[in-house]
């Protein structure tokens, strides 16, 4: 018997992005640091709630 699958518009708790990054680490070298930072003004720009409840129709 074939396993379930999720309805659609239900998102995959891991997406392909984030099997690789396991697999391969953020640039490609396992086990290697992610060298990415977020810059003082990106800080400040970025929410930190999420405010949009979305559309009603």
């Amino acid at each position: 018997m074939p396993k379930e699958r999720p309805i659609n518009g239900v998102e995959p708790e891991k997406s392909e992005d984030d099997i690789q990054r396991e697999l391969l680490g953020p640039r490609g070298v396992p086990g290697a640091p992610d060298p990415a930072k977020m810059t003082p003004q990106r800080a400040k720009k970025t929410a930190l709630y999420h405010l949009d409840p979305g559309h009603a129709s």
